[in-house]
């Protein structure tokens, strides 16, 4: 226990995660014909979730269904492909334009968008921040609970170099990684389209649940892996076509390597893979234990974790760990476990996938909503796995975290562009983190987990604020926490 302890001392001052070109080559294989029109019936995502969660399904009829098919170069870092999806106007406001996110254009590489359509018709669409902001305009305004369909063709270049972002989507190091690489629909909420270019410092994306029936022709010795479960693999000579359906989920993952092999473990109904060379196989094992005992120990707390599978990959990102649907990103070089901050990073990430995922927020002006809540819940596993001590010593590196920048009292509920890339860290790592220690203290124990079960039951599949937790804490322990939050979170 000493030991385990010991090796985690140092992480929470260096963890960010998200919690944070060309030379000719051979040309990308045509884009096949798209396959947008194909009917679709939405049970068939039922095979990815934990059956607890099928009836969501009809839930979430009206949400977005993404068809898309990706053609990956055979120099791996040039894509084409085309996007068909369709779309439900779920506001209470009548819609007269779509907006979609091209984040490649603000992640060091280059998206192109050609021969957009709605309903089949041509339309003529519109750029904005820094051709990040794809805005289509409706020539007949969509009512609420009406449906279009959207179609494109694009292009992408990926950058190759993990510059920007932590290197979320890069060609480096023999591996592809592809984070947010298509046309993304952005969020409508009570602030309108929210479109904007984000801080470096945090994660760049806020989405609604979708669906997605995803096609990957790449070369054959490219070992793939994606959100949601791989349902065909077709080979002709030296390439590859795969299928993957994945959803609900509020965002798209893919990523490769010739240089990958699968390492597997089950736990609770759930098949946990690692993709990793070979040479971190112990890397690879350990952490599958890590994520082993996380699922068992969160399952209880917060409810089950709600798909059949999640996948580990190691990628050269410059966070420690990002969170994607089903799929956590592991930096390369902490796979060997003498360098200490494997076990609470793979926890972290994990914790994710309640809190970004199944409990949506957005992430650019809420951060604390999910990585705040992602710490806090690593430190419940310390103290499962390793009792008082192992909870007080997470404690000591969240206080740490607050400590470096001073212990300013700055509200953990802020935008991420109004923190220094220090203050997010000190802050919503560190302070936010602490916000729940006390917030646990003012209820009382017991209501306090009643209040988090109740929470991510009541906003499982959709978007949580601020407001709304404050809410669901109040009517768990029938207390005022004014005062706690003005304290603690406010402006």
């Amino acid at each position: 226990m000493t030991k385990k302890i010991f090796i985690f001392t140092l992480l929470t001052l260096l963890l960010l995660t998200s919690c944070l070109f060309l030379q000719p080559q051979a040309e990308a294989t045509p884009v096949p014909p798209a396959t947008a029109t194909e009917p679709v019936n939405l049970s068939t995502f039922k095979a990815g979730l934990n059956p607890q969660y099928h009836a969501v399904i009809d839930e979430l009829s009206n949400a977005s269904l993404y068809q898309i098919d990706f053609v990956i170069g055979d120099n791996l870092y040039q894509i084409t492909g085309k996007q068909s999806v369709n779309y439900t106007n779920n506001e209470d406001v009548t819609l007269n334009e779509i907006h979609f996110r091209l984040f490649p254009n603000i992640l060091g590489g280059k998206m192109t968008v050609k021969n957009v359509k709605v309903n089949n018709e041509s339309v003529e669409p519109k750029y904005s921040l820094n051709d990040s902001l794809l805005i289509i305009p409706l020539e007949k305004p969509l009512k609420t609970d009406e449906k279009i369909n959207i179609s494109m063709e694009f292009d992408i270049s990926i950058p190759r170099s993990v510059d920007l972002n932590y290197g979320v989507q890069a060609y480096y190091n023999d591996v592809l990684a592809l984070a947010h690489a298509y046309p993304m629909i952005a969020v409508y909420d009570d602030e309108g389209w929210n479109s904007e270019i984000p801080s470096q410092s945090g994660d760049v994306t806020y989405a609604d649940m979708s669906f997605f029936i995803v096609t990957v022709d790449a070369p054959k010795d490219l070992v793939l892996v994606a959100s949601g479960i791989e349902t065909n693999v077709e080979e002709t000579g030296n390439r590859q076509r795969v299928r993957y359906e994945a959803g609900p989920v509020r965002d798209f993952y893919l990523v490769g390597s010739p240089n990958y092999q699968e390492f597997v473990k089950e736990v609770d109904g759930v098949t946990l893979r690692f993709y990793t060379p070979s040479y971190m196989q112990s890397g690879a094992e350990e952490s599958l234990g890590y994520a082993a005992q996380s699922i068992k120990i969160f399952n209880e707390k917060y409810g089950v974790y709600p798909y059949t599978e999640l996948d580990f990959v190691s990628t050269p990102t410059l966070a420690l760990g990002i969170e994607y649907p089903g799929v956590i990103a592991i930096t390369d070089w902490i796979m060997e476990p003498q360098i200490g901050y494997l076990e609470s990073t793979v926890v972290h990430e994990v914790a994710h996938q309640w809190f970004y995922n199944l409990v949506g927020n957005d992430q650019l002006d809420e951060p604390w909503l999910d990585e705040s809540l992602a710490q806090f819940a690593t430190m419940q596993y310390f103290e499962e796995r390793y009792g008082e001590e192992g909870m007080l010593a997470f404690r000591r590196e969240l206080k740490g975290r607050w400590a470096y920048v001073g212990n300013e009292e700055i509200p953990v509920g802020l935008p991420v562009r109004d923190y220094s890339g220090v203050e997010y860290s000190g802050i919503v790592y560190g302070r936010g983190a602490l916000f729940f220690i006390e917030l646990e203290n003012e209820m009382g124990s017991d209501n306090f987990d009643t209040f988090m079960k109740n929470y991510v039951m009541n906003n499982a599949w959709g978007i949580s604020t601020t407001e709304i937790l404050r809410a669901e804490a109040e009517s768990s322990c029938g207390c005022d926490l004014a005062e706690l939050f003005e304290v603690w979170v406010y402006r």
